[in-house]
């Protein structure tokens, strides 16, 4: 008995090795066998698969993919006063990585709680644990895969002004989670500079500042 195949693992998934067998979408591509690695938090699986290549010959391949869920992030901005609210919070893979201290500057969001769960659903939760802002009227940007080599998540992208009137909440994430989260105020102009120095280095982050100033609520007419 394996958890994750015929047990439930820890989010009480089973049949996790079954994932993707069933695609027909793609007559060049056949799967031959999934193997699931690991099912701890996110689920580690080796796909062997066959691949029909432009000069006619097939080719077996295999290729690791780590599914965590999709996920969904939120540019809060205001437009008159022409900021933006981002957080703060450390980030042990990218300190890892080479960050000099991890703590990386960010829009809010986080993944979606269920697999049917709504994008929008799951940003406006994480928007109010993480800044304390309940905010009204949203703008879907666009859906994201971030790492299509390895990585199956993908983001989608929201928009939405804050205000005053918006604050109804603490904020800064939730303690049963590990999280530490500050919100940091900023010029929509100083925010896209930071990019420049390396100050904003969060891709999803990167993309809505650039998003607000080419065609969002910073765009010049």
């Amino acid at each position: 008995m394996t958890a994750g195949i015929d047990t439930p693992d820890r989010r009480g998934r089973t049949g996790l090795d079954r994932t993707g067998r069933d695609l027909t979408g793609n007559p060049r591509v056949r799967i031959r066998d999934v193997k699931l690695l690991s099912c701890h938090w996110y689920v580690e699986r080796t796909t062997t698969f066959d691949l029909l290549r432009a000069d006619g010959t097939w080719s077996t391949q295999e290729r690791e993919t780590h599914d965590r869920g999709n996920g969904a992030t939120l540019l809060l901005y205001d437009a008159e006063r022409e900021t933006v609210l981002l957080t703060r919070q450390f980030r042990y893979p990218v300190y890892v990585n080479g960050h000099p201290d991890g703590m990386l500057v960010e829009t809010p969001g986080g993944l979606l709680d269920e697999d049917d769960e709504h994008p929008e659903v799951a940003v406006r939760r994480e928007v109010i644990e993480e800044t304390g802002h309940t905010v009204g009227e949203v703008e879907h940007v666009f859906d994201v895969y971030m790492s299509p080599g390895s990585v199956t998540e993908r983001v989608s992208f929201y928009a939405a002004s804050y205000g005053p009137s918006t604050r109804t909440h603490e904020g800064g994430g939730l303690d049963e989670e590990g999280e530490d989260i500050e919100t940091v105020e900023l010029p929509f102009r100083e925010a896209l500079s930071m990019i420049r120095t390396g100050e904003i280095a969060d891709a999803k982050t990167i993309m809505l500042l650039q998003w607000a100033a080419l065609e969002g609520p910073f765009a010049k007419a």
